[in-house]
């Protein structure tokens, strides 16, 4: 399985309620290796950040295990409007 750009975001719509995905292929010739993710989803709510990764880590399993690296921010809807504000 080749992991994607589509196919994390979709993962993290689909498993978590993810209501905005941004993903970025940050390996220098895009070859999938590694990849920035900004996450936002009503699921954070009341979760501590250690949590929230958690959630994305379990969500993404099976993909992280063929990535080089694996950056992720993850914010709730209201603080996902709130840096938008800034």
């Amino acid at each position: 399985m080749s992991v994607t750009s589509d196919l994390i975001r979709e993962k993290l719509s689909a498993e978590i309620g993810a209501i905005h995905v941004d993903v970025e292929d940050t390996t220098p010739n895009r070859c999938a290796a590694s990849f920035k993710v900004l996450v936002v989803s009503p699921q954070f709510e009341g979760k501590a950040l250690l949590q929230r990764h958690r959630m994305v880590n379990n969500c993404l399993a099976e993909e992280l295990k063929e990535l080089h690296a694996f950056e992720q921010k993850t914010l709730t809807p209201e603080q996902w409007e709130k840096q938008k504000a800034q």
